[in-house]
């Protein structure tokens, strides 16, 4: 069943009626978990993956079609280890009760503490793009907080989704961390549990629906949707080093990435030389087999995602645009697209408006700061954006002025997942990762 055709009216399933009301009994059973049971909670999480690290792999990469093992371990894997490793040594201090001043003239002797509370049950809807990292990720956090968890897997991530539900019961009882698969309904009719927060990552149409559907509920909710990230490239920039950013942050993992660095903005001045270095660049890729360690361009996810990506580069081409593909044969088997840069492309445009979720880039030419700011700021979304100068005066000028959530400098699609990650505008809202992302998921009280 297809998200954005879900009904008006939707039954929720039995099972996650009897789940919810599992984890709600527990969490009303034992409301504040104190640190030792959190940090073994997240120790826990840690060991379940690298108990299970091969099955994980294998799942994923059967999941995408023949995904590399790299890829999965350097973008998902040893990410999320990371951020369970450094929530587990932050999460006392995180968690405990802050003083504040209290006017003694008023309150003589009186004394202040604001304190952090779990919410209860958290409900986590998660997409197919990096499914280990989008959903073991976010219960670092909500274990940090002394929560429980539901996790909705994508119909994209079958093997995935039922290795979890198996492995998962064997580390954590069903109330305290339940997974489901595609078989137990879709996001919507999951986003209408009546979870204390909800967390869904996926496409902004999807999450505009649940937005409107849990309206009214007292449901706190984070949202991390699209994207059409914006890289920047001044006349001064060291401009080898760039073509190298602009193709990890628009290429890596075939474009399948939020905040993939979609628009690519050229000062004029340097826009011949950085378009011929970046086809250079281009004609180097190879494109094939995953599991070919030579491979720097794998398969797209599904059918009707090359679908998308066909139809939209075939309108950049209709509108306009100029269309540059480095000549390279595409296996037969798997859904392969080869890497597209897209020049002479006006703002109108459909591939400079529209999340395409591949590995197609749309060029645009600039003047001045003003003009790349304008242009950069010009889209619905706010999610990342990427700037590349030599001058660290215009690096802050600019991050002060992006309305991006995440805004690299001379890098891209380099990420710490103990910094909060998130957008503005139709990429969402709300903060997943450190010490922001945890405050997501803890009631504060005023005592």
């Amino acid at each position: 069943m297809n998200l954005n055709d879900t009904p008006a009216a939707l039954l929720i399933p039995a099972e996650f009626e009897e789940g919810l009301a599992r984890q709600r009994a527990a969490y009303l059973a034992e409301p504040n978990p104190s640190h030792a049971q959190r940090v073994a909670d997240l120790k826990t999480l840690a060991r379940m993956l690298k108990e299970n690290q091969a099955a994980l792999v294998d799942a994923i990469e059967r999941d995408y079609t023949n995904r590399s093992d790299f890829e999965t371990l350097f973008a998902e894997f040893f990410a999320v280890l990371d951020g369970i490793r450094d929530t587990a040594k932050k999460v006392k201090r995180w968690m405990k009760p802050t003083k504040r001043h209290v006017d003694v003239m008023m309150y003589p002797l009186a004394k202040n503490r604001i304190i952090p509370q779990p919410l209860g049950v958290v409900g986590v809807i998660v997409p197919w793009n990096f499914p280990l990292y989008l959903s073991i990720g976010p219960l670092t956090s909500i274990f940090a907080a002394g929560n429980r968890a539901m996790v909705k897997m994508s119909e994209n991530s079958r093997h995935l989704a039922r290795l979890l539900i198996e492995k998962i019961p064997v580390y954590f009882p069903r109330d305290k961390l339940a997974f489901f698969d595609e078989t137990g309904g879709v996001g919507v009719e999951f986003s209408k549990l009546k979870f204390d927060h909800l967390l869904f990552t996926g496409s902004t149409a999807v999450g505009r629906k649940i937005a409107q559907g849990i309206a009214g509920q007292g449901k706190a909710l984070t949202l991390e949707l699209g994207g059409k990230a914006a890289n920047i490239v001044f006349d001064d920039a060291p401009l080898d080093q760039a073509v190298e950013g602009i193709v990890n942050g628009i290429y890596f993992n075939q474009g399948e990435v939020c905040c993939a660095g979609s628009r690519l903005l050229v000062q004029e001045s340097i826009a011949e030389l950085l378009i011929a270095k970046l086809k250079d660049r281009l004609a180097t890729i190879r494109v094939g087999d995953p599991l070919d360690k030579n491979t720097d361009v794998g398969a797209i996810n599904s059918r009707a995602q090359l679908d998308k990506i066909t139809e939209l580069v075939a309108a950049g081409v209709a509108e306009g645009a100029d269309l540059y593909q480095p000549a390279c044969e595409l296996p037969e088997r798997g859904y392969f697209f080869r890497p597209s840069l897209f020049t002479n492309v006006a703002q109108s445009h459909r591939i400079a408006r529209e999340e395409i979720f591949g590995p197609v880039l749309a060029t645009l030419t600039f003047r001045t700061p003003e003009e790349a700011i304008e242009k950069a700021n010009n889209t619905p979304y706010g999610l990342s954006a990427g700037i590349w100068t030599d001058k660290g005066s215009r690096i802050l000028m600019m991050v002060r002025r992006m309305r991006a959530g995440v805004v690299w400098a001379n890098t891209f699609n380099k990420f710490d997942p103990t910094s909060p990650f998130g957008g503005y505008k139709e990429s969402g809202y709300g903060r997943e990762g450190g010490l922001h992302g945890l405050q997501a998921y803890v009631r504060l009280e005023d005592r």
